[in-house]
């Protein structure tokens, strides 16, 4: 089973939806026993930073999510749900994300003429091997909708990479912690794949 953690957050039904499409039993909830009794776990999200974190909390999720990780059951951010995984991001000076991965969440900037949001398609290249992109050749296209993007602070955690407006860590591996900031439910044949890898993980 894979659990798709719920806190409101926007985008959890289409990840839910290609959960179910890849024949996967899926459960949307907040429950603790029922997350950490997962094969797997999904953490998406669409929104702001300072309001997940604090939704988060007040679901008493925050601690929920580092015991998947203490168990080693593999787990999943995407877009927003990468940028909780770290330590500080721009968009909420003051509020701390979770801090299970080193790292910190920067604002695009604005001085290359590109349209912030970065929203559409773009490519990846591959500085370290990855399990999320078994089978996934490089220059692959996926689909990205974000302000704000993830500066790792391990360099060999960082799996793919992209360019706009900034070198974007767009994917990350750490032993049972995964993320994406594109949204491989919406990246077509591409995306599906790679979450077919995570899931085989």
């Amino acid at each position: 089973m894979v659990a798709v953690i719920d806190y409101d957050a926007g985008n959890i039904r289409s990840v839910e939806k290609a959960m179910i499409a890849l024949g996967e039993s899926v459960e949307v909830t907040r429950r603790r026993d029922t997350i950490l009794s997962a094969d797997h776990v999904i953490l998406p999200g669409v929104g702001a930073f300072g309001d997940a974190m604090e939704k988060l909390k007040n679901y008493d999720l925050a601690g929920v999510i580092s015991e998947v990780v203490d168990k080693g059951i593999p787990l999943l951010g995407i877009c927003l749900g990468l940028q909780l995984l770290f330590e500080s991001s721009e968009e909420s000076p003051g509020v701390a994300g979770l801090g299970i991965l080193p790292g910190k969440i920067l604002r695009l900037p604005d001085d290359k003429g590109l349209k912030i949001p970065h929203i559409g398609w773009n490519s990846l290249s591959y500085p370290n091997k990855g399990r999320l992109f078994e089978g996934v050749s490089e220059q692959s296209y996926v689909y990205f909708v974000h302000s704000y993007y993830l500066e790792a602070g391990e360099q060999d955690m960082v799996t793919a990479v992209t360019e706009y407006a900034a070198s974007i860590h767009a994917s990350v591996e750490k032993g049972n912690v995964f993320a994406c900031q594109f949204h491989p439910e919406k990246s077509s044949d591409v995306g599906m794949r790679i979450l077919r890898n995570f899931l085989a993980v």
